[in-house]
């Protein structure tokens, strides 16, 4: 299923201090760690802790996030379905780069070993 413009608009004007409760809230229920959230994030958007507290203090867009992030060499590897959408098959950068985030921190809920989340 492909996103539409509306959907890839939504996305990018979310702010990441909006999601971020969320994100620890599905870790923490599932019994990991908010130390393993951070590393799952660092791995992708290479945001140490003190980054990401920062960004979630300026209260960035998904879009600002991802734009300042360097995103990890291995993160075309992240594939799979998350929010009813193929990874592989979308098209607009800035949603793909969510959508990666997303599926990383649904396999650390899920208790996947960390060595396979981040595609080692």
């Amino acid at each position: 299923m492909a996103t539409t413009p509306e959907h890839d608009k939504r996305v990018a004007e979310l702010t990441f201090a909006s999601v971020y409760p969320h994100y620890v809230t599905k870790v923490e229920k599932k019994g990991r760690t908010v130390e393993e959230l951070h590393t799952v994030i660092e791995w992708l958007t290479g945001f140490n802790e003190t980054t990401l507290n920062a960004l979630i203090e300026e209260k960035v867009t998904f879009k600002t996030f991802f734009e300042r992030a360097k995103l990890n060499a291995n993160a075309h590897l992240i594939k799979g379905v998350i929010c009813g959408y193929r990874i592989e098959d979308i098209t607009t950068p800035l949603t793909k780069q969510a959508r990666y985030l997303d599926k990383l921190i649904d396999e650390l809920a899920r208790g996947r070993k960390m060595e396979k989340i981040l595609r080692s």
